[in-house]
């Protein structure tokens, strides 16, 4: 019998993130042993950010804002990874960049990259919870279950799929784990052929470390790809900010909370220069060279505020990045999830990624309403004066790990 693994992806709130699901309460985050924290390596954060920049890439459409987070979908993805072997097993470890490292390895690096991750600055709210949620009539591999639950520190419960309050119940914490940003994400009735739902829910809330004054927000032109323009209520501030230019963009940190650990990394290809073009040169390679060029910098800046929300099944990029065989029922081998003895054929059924972020005066987060004073110097003498007057790109990064939480493209902020 065929029997389907549905994988919820999402990123909510200002920034949350969901994917297979699963859970109970909401997760509270114990401390890893050392053991763990002391062998964290950053190469395998980078090996999740290039697969991230792939994910963008085989998505972004010239026509549409979008969002994903890369930390959301690897994390997901990992869970699942645990359950499947073979050439099932082969081809999601090329797809998401992580061939020749151990399972375990990776388990528990992922363990220390989400309390990295969710304990980097006490003023940014970053949340990470997991969970997994499994039908009742079907028997599950123990280890499988208690990894996800051990090193993804996942809320697991049976429930009767065929009830309609089953739906109800893991959509209550989704609500709860994105605060109240998301409050459906299984719609009832549930797929009789479905056994799991495994979901990741990542929320974010940061306030910017120097808030832009509301009252020099205005009105200002922006620029869409195909020429035409749309009005948008554009922040300002002037200061002193990270930043570097090249012959083809310019890029500016803008920085959250006050160790300034997490920002928000903005990339304004030049005016003869599309953002399809500047895209092309995401990889994970590029982007660590960039990071060392950042100088501090006296300058002025407008950015357009902007709310937008991004839904995606991601079923055809997984397959056109190698990973195909793990949505074909029948082929695919997540034998690993189940108890011995079970003759079920379990696969993907679907991935769905869903993001939300709104960007205001305050930081990125809904419904701020901070305003702090800034105070300007008249007739100033800037080293730069940056303009999002058209579209760009931006990611949303922790500096310690250098996992990249968010990135996303603005090509229409209206």
């Amino acid at each position: 019998m065929k029997r389907g693994l549905a994988v919820l992806l999402g990123v909510f709130g200002m920034v949350a993130i969901i994917f297979m699901a699963s859970g109970c309460k909401k997760a509270v985050m114990s401390k890893p042993d050392d053991e763990v924290l002391s062998s964290f390596d950053v190469a395998m954060v980078e090996k999740t950010n290039d697969f991230g920049f792939n994910l963008y890439k085989n998505l972004a459409r010239e026509n549409e804002n979008m969002m994903i987070s890369p930390v959301g979908v690897s994390l997901a993805m990992a869970m699942a990874y645990n359950g499947a072997t073979g050439e099932t097993q082969e081809a999601m470890a090329k797809a998401l960049n992580i061939q020749g490292i151990e399972l375990d390895s990776l388990n528990k690096n992922n363990l220390a990259l989400i309390y990295l991750l969710t304990t980097a600055d006490p003023k940014v709210t970053l949340n990470i919870a997991n969970s997994i949620w499994m039908v009742e009539d079907f028997k599950f591999s123990e280890t499988f279950v208690e990894t996800v639950k051990n090193d993804y520190q996942a809320a697991a419960k049976k429930l009767d799929f065929a009830d309609p309050k089953s739906a109800a119940e893991i959509n209550k914490w989704v609500e709860e784990q994105t605060r109240g940003t998301i409050n459906e994400i299984v719609a009832p009735p549930i797929d009789p052929q479905t056994i799991m739902f495994l979901i990741n829910a990542v929320y974010f809330k940061g306030t910017w470390t120097n808030p832009f004054e509301q009252d020099l927000t205005t009105d200002q032109r922006f620029k869409l790809a195909d020429g035409q323009t749309v009005i948008a209520p554009t922040m300002y501030q002037s200061g002193s900010f990270d930043y570097f230019k090249t012959s083809g963009f310019q890029a500016l940190r803008l920085p959250y909370g006050e160790d300034e650990q997490m920002a928000m990394v903005l990339f304004l290809p030049n005016e003869d220069v599309s953002l399809e073009q500047f895209q092309k040169q995401l990889n994970q390679d590029n982007w660590s060279n960039w990071m060392t060029l950042f100088e501090t910098k006296t300058g002025s800046l407008m950015l357009p505020k902007f709310t937008m929300e991004y839904e995606k099944s991601l079923n055809q990029v997984l397959t056109d990045l190698g990973m195909g065989v793990a949505f074909e029922a029948g082929i695919a081998d997540f034998s690993g999830m189940a108890a011995a003895g079970a003759t079920d054929d379990i696969y993907i059924s679907d991935v769905k990624h869903k993001t939300f972020i709104q960007v205001d005066e305050a930081g990125t987060e809904a419904a701020a309403v901070t305003s702090v004073e800034v105070g300007t110097t008249s007739m100033p003498v800037y080293d730069f004066e940056l303009n999002f007057d058209r579209p760009f790109f931006y990611a949303i990064q922790d500096n310690e790990t250098g996992a990249i939480v968010f990135m996303g493209s603005v090509l229409d902020p209206s």
